[in-house]
This record gives structure tokens, C-alpha cells and sequence, in this order.
């Protein structure tokens, strides 16, 4: 009789790890389409056997820590937790950037007080009342019950341990053409480093895209990479150099002050399909927009990634060629680098300002990798403390306002030129700050929260106030100043459009290129550059920067130069079953098809110059930027 009870209770533990395992797996799947119609779909008719391999995962990873914790109701409450925490997760990154949670994001975990931040308390309390229910009702039932429960052997233990580990190491080589895990996943219909990551999440689930990314490749080798085909490149481009810097008359980047600013989550939403705005809330920007180089950039990134556009202005590298699965350039490549080629190393002393936390996206690593001799966060202490770190309304971010008057005072103290970074943070989601001053409504269909874009519109509209009084104040300095000043991608708020239907337009932020009173006077300047500038990328800023600068370039920055006046602007695709958004002057998207073979071969050039400089055995490292 007691053997038949104790088959009877394992038979209900199978039961329902059977259970949990399916409804875990369903609920991720529905953290990724957010659609109970499409979720059901890809479940239960055209996508089964992903699903089924999902939950076949679930299952051993279930085992595993059932194996570890060796207590049923203790591994389930561990399980449901941990699960529930990815599944919240992911539904969160969905919602703010249009993308599943990726190995690369686990680096975000050393800032995990600062993700909470951008959270609604709503959500923190609920997850928090409901983890603590599990847990309370999982401690209940395991003092009462637990004795009942099936409890294994220490070599049972270790077996289903090292089965659950070995479920994960197996997705290492996923991508490797005839490995098992290879084999397996095609047979589900699950590709590994499809061009569209989201499309996948969509199809299969995130939970397969996530481990099919746990193995990092940099870049794929470019067919035809030596070091022969390096040192013609190498030659290639010093010709090219000479034949720009005849009309150059400045060869010292150190006389000059450079200055990018990136501007958290800048741009029109007058140019967003299906919004309507009651008034121009960036007049000033617009004016100096129309007076000085200026256009759109196309980013590799929507409602977040202001890293990876940090990355390729300071480098002039492009997102879309690396490999899919570096998915964060900074935690996944500079963190492992030493003296990464980029503009920081043509000056003499180089600043970055953050008024943030400095770990956020390993940036406490990457900048003195890039080559900055100061970093001013929150976190700084002593000298290089932030002075000015005020808020507007009720606002948990520092001001653009506070964040222009902590670079003005880093101007002002050198006399010499310097390379200066400001990544702000005033627009930074959420966007439920309401400001004392509201004078912008929102009407239309794109956004599911309306109230946000008005919120958000409210801010930028200070944002063009402060930007300007900057842009006045650096005109009163008596030094060669040049400005970078540009969105890094929209706000994550727009869910009602289509992605689909509008890519383009919703990967274009605003960008301009100014250069002081003092600089166009002295011809540290020029007023207005407008060749191939009316849509860049954030990798054509360096060259068109040098060329505003009248400044003499190396052999790597007149490589740049050709990308950028001769190619289309490229980003990261995120829809569709191309890897590369290209789009042209007038905002067409186009195909590599249809590139000219001059064309193909400075991308050519291009790419195998990317590969030596990141992946690749480095025989141009030490000589292309000098």
C-alpha cells in the first residue's frame, strides 16, 4: 500500500513538472508577440516543434535544479522564480526596444539598482507579491510534504546536475554546420543567427534565440583576408588620404576641441507616422539644424542600444557587420581589447561625461579602454565629481541643462584642445514624468500610452532651450569648438505602428554638426557640409566631423570618408530577412543589390578592414590611424 501511494505521488510530480514546464514555455512566448492569437499559433500549429524542444529544455533544466536543491517544492519555488524573472524581463525589453532578452544583456545585471529605476513600481511590487506567494506556498507544502516526495540518490544528483548543464553547453556550437544541436534545431525549423533575432523570438520563442547567442563570434573572416590584401588596402587609402588632405589645412586634431553629444532618445516625433504634436516642440534645434550640417541618422536601434550608436561614432565600425551574435559591442568586445582604434586616441586628453551610473553598459571598463582619461558619473568622487547635477519636475535624471553646463566647465578647463563625450540622460524612459510646464498634446494612433508622448514631447522641448544656450555659450569661447550633437534612436512608446510598415522612419533620429564663431573665423570650420549628410549613420560622423574641421585625415579616416560619401547609410535591420537596413539620400531603403561595383568594393574594404581591427590578426592595428 505504501509503494503504491509513494508511485501514485511521483506520478503527480511528473504531472506536473509536466505542467509547469508547458505553461512556462507558453507564458515566454507570450512575453515575446504579446498576442494570445499568435502566441497560440506558432504553439500549438505552425511552430510545435520548437515549442516542444522549449519545453524539453524547461524540463532538463527543471531536473537540474530539482537534482541540486534535492527538495521538490524548494526547486519548484527556485524554478517558478527564476522564470518568472525572465519571463517579466523579457516582456519588459519587448515592450521598450522590440527585441528578447539577449546573453549580452546579463552584463546590465552589475547595474541592477539602476534597472529598477527605469521600472514602474507597479510592476517591481507586483513581481515581488507574487515571487513572495510561491515562495511562502512553496516553504508551506515543503515542510508538510516534503517527506513524501521522490529525493535522489547523490549520483542521481549529480547526473540530472551535469544533464541540465550540458543542455546548455550544447547550444554552444549551434550555428556549427552538422553538430548535433545543429541537427536538432533545424529539424524544429529553428535557424541560429537569422538576420531578424525578433522575427525568430516571435516563431520559436526567446528561449532558444537566447541560448543559440550564449557563444559570442566577433565577426565572420571576409573572404579573401590576409595580410597581403591588408597592406594593398593600407595603400590604397594613404593615396586616398594624400588626395584629401591636399584641401585640408589643419594637421592637428589637438588644437581643436571636439565634442560629441549624444542625446538620450532624441527624435521629432513630428516625423512619426500617425502623431500629431499641437506645436513644433524643437523650433531652436530645427533653426540650427537648417542653418549647419545637419540631416538624419539612421540607427541600429529602437527604444534602446545607446551603447552600440556610442560605439560606432567613437570607432567609425559598423553594428551590422559584426557578427549576429554581438549583440553589445562594448560588454562583448572592448571589454577584452587593448587600445581599440578609435577618434579618443587622436587627441591628447579626452573626457566623458555621464550623469549616470558608470557601470551602466560596462562603461566603467570600456572608456579608459578607448582611450579616456576621465570619467564623470554619479559614482565620481573627489576633483572629478559632477558639479551640476539637477533635476526638472519630478524627473529621477539629471538635465540636459545641468549635463551642457558640466561640459562647458570641462571646456573651459583646458586651454589646449580635447575630445569631450556627453551621453545624456534627461529623456531617458519611462516616460511617465510629468513637468511643471506643459505646453504639447499628442493626438493619434501610434501609442498605446498617449500620455507618454506628451510627456516625452514636454522634454525634449527643454532639451531644445538648453541646446541652444549651449550652442551661444561655446560661441563666446575664444577657442575652436565642434559640436556632434544627435538622437540615438526613438523612444521605445510608438507600439501601435508597424514596425514592418514603417522601419525606416522609426530608425531616424536627428543630428547636426556645429562649429563655433571662433572656429569658422579662424577656418577651424566650415558652416555647412551636404555631401551624403541629408541620411547618415552614427560611423559617418567621424569623417564628416574631420571634413567640417578642415582637419588633414589618416589613411583609416579617408576610408571612413569614402564609406561615407559614397555608401548608402547602413544600421542593423530589425524587420524583415535582411541582416543590413540601407537606405539612401532620399530615405529609400534599398537592397545590396542594387549597390554600383565602386560601391561593393569600398564595403569591400571597408568590411576587411572591420575584421582586421575587431577579429582578425591586426596587421593594420598600429599604422592605419596615424
Amino acid at each position: 500500500m505504501h509503494i503504491k501511494k509513494s508511485v501514485f505521488i511521483y506520478l503527480l510530480q511528473f504531472l506536473f513538472m509536466l505542467f509547469s514546464v508547458a505553461l512556462v514555455g507558453y507564458l515566454l512566448h507570450l512575453s515575446q508577440t504579446v498576442d494570445i492569437k499568435a502566441t497560440n499559433q506558432a504553439v500549438f500549429h505552425t511552430n510545435v516543434a520548437a515549442y516542444l524542444l522549449t519545453i524539453t529544455i524547461l524540463f532538463l533544466l527543471y531536473l537540474a535544479i530539482y537534482g541540486l536543491i534535492n527538495r521538490f517544492f524548494y526547486a519548484t519555488a527556485v524554478y517558478y522564480i527564476f522564470f518568472g524573472i525572465y519571463i517579466v524581463a523579457n516582456r519588459l525589453k519587448v515592450a521598450y526596444r522590440k527585441e528578447p532578452i539577449m546573453p549580452s544583456d546579463l552584463a546590465l545585471l552589475r547595474s541592477w539598482k539602476q534597472l529598477f529605476s527605469m521600472i514602474s513600481w507597479k510592476i517591481v511590487v507586483l513581481a515581488i507579491v507574487s515571487f513572495v506567494m510561491v515562495v511562502v506556498f512553496c516553504v508551506f507544502l515543503g515542510k508538510h510534504f516534503s517527506k513524501d516526495t521522490l529525493q535522489f540518490n547523490l549520483i542521481t544528483r549529480i547526473i540530472l546536475v551535469v544533464l541540465g548543464v550540458a543542455t546548455i553547453g550544447s547550444f554552444y556550437n549551434v550555428d556549427k554546420q552538422g553538430s548535433m544541436m545543429n541537427k536538432i534545431t533545424a529539424k524544429t525549423g529553428y535557424i541560429n543567427f537569422a538576420p531578424n533575432i525578433s522575427l525568430v523570438a516571435n516563431t520559436t520563442g526567446p528561449l532558444l534565440p537566447f541560448l543559440g547567442n550564449i557563444h559570442t563570434d566577433i565577426m565572420d573572416e571576409p573572404k579573401g583576408y590576409s595580410e597581403e590584401t591588408m597592406q594593398k588596402i593600407y595603400r590604397k587609402y594613404q593615396k586616398t588620404a594624400q588626395r584629401i588632405n591636399k584641401n585640408r589645412p589643419n594637421d592637428n586634431l589637438n588644437k581643436q576641441t571636439l565634442i560629441f553629444v549624444l542625446s538620450e532618445s532624441f527624435s521629432d516625433p513630428q516625423r512619426v507616422p500617425n502623431v500629431t504634436i499641437n506645436q513644433d516642440p524643437i523650433p531652436k534645434i530645427n533653426q540650427i539644424k537648417q542653418e549647419n550640417t545637419s540631416g538624419l541618422m539612421l540607427s541600429s536601434g529602437y527604444g534602446g542600444g545607446t551603447a552600440n550608436m556610442e560605439y560606432m561614432t567613437f570607432t567609425g565600425l559598423a553594428y551590422n557587420q559584426f557578427a549576429k551574435s554581438l549583440q553589445s559591442p562594448y560588454t562583448q568586445l572592448v571589454v577584452n581589447q587593448k587600445h581599440p582604434v578609435n577618434i579618443i586616441n587622436s587627441f591628447d586628453y579626452a573626457a566623458a561625461i555621464h550623469p549616470y551610473y558608470g557601470n551602466f553598459y560596462d562603461r566603467d571598463i570600456v572608456y579608459p579602454k578607448l582611450g579616456f582619461d576621465v570619467f564623470k558619473n554619479l559614482q565620481t568622487k573627489g576633483k572629478d565629481a559632477l558639479q551640476y547635477h539637477s533635476k526638472l519636475s519630478f524627473s529621477t535624471f539629471v538635465s540636459d541643462e545641468s549635463s551642457y553646463k558640466e561640459t562647458l566647465k570641462q571646456v573651459n578647463s583646458r586651454k589646449k584642445g580635447q575630445f569631450i563625450s556627453l551621453v545624456t540622460m534627461q529623456n531617458h524612459m519611462p516616460f511617465n514624468v510629468m513637468y511643471d510646464n506643459t505646453y504639447f498634446t499628442y493626438n493619434g494612433t501610434a501609442a498605446g500610452m498617449p500620455e507618454q508622448v506628451a510627456n516625452y514631447t514636454n522634454g525634449i522641448n527643454y532639451t531644445d532651450n538648453s541646446t541652444k544656450e549651449f550652442l551661444d555659450k561655446l560661441d563666446a569661447i575664444q577657442k575652436p569648438i565642434t559640436v556632434v550633437w544627435y538622437g540615438d534612436h526613438l523612444p521605445g512608446m510608438y507600439d501601435k505602428n508597424s514596425m514592418e510598415e514603417y522601419n525606416v522612419v522609426q530608425h531616424e533620429t536627428d543630428y547636426f554638426i556645429y562649429s563655433n564663431k571662433y572656429a569658422l573665423e579662424h577656418n577651424y570650420g566650415t558652416k555647412k557640409v551636404e555631401q551624403n549628410t541629408a541620411i547618415t549613420d552614427p560611423n559617418g560622423f567621424i569623417p564628416i566631423a574631420l571634413k567640417q574641421m578642415k582637419q588633414k585625415v589618416t589613411p583609416y579616416y579617408a576610408l571612413l570618408t569614402e564609406v561615407q560619401e559614397n555608401l548608402p547609410a547602413t544600421a542593423k535591420n530589425s524587420v524583415g530577412n535582411s541582416e543590413s537596413l540601407m537606405v539612401d539620400q532620399n530615405g529609400k531603403q534599398l537592397s545590396a543589390k542594387q549597390l554600383t561595383k565602386s560601391q561593393r568594393e569600398i564595403q569591400k574594404d571597408y568590411r576587411l578592414v572591420q575584421y582586421d581591427l575587431t577579429a582578425g590578426k591586426g596587421y593594420l592595428k598600429t599604422k592605419i590611424n596615424k
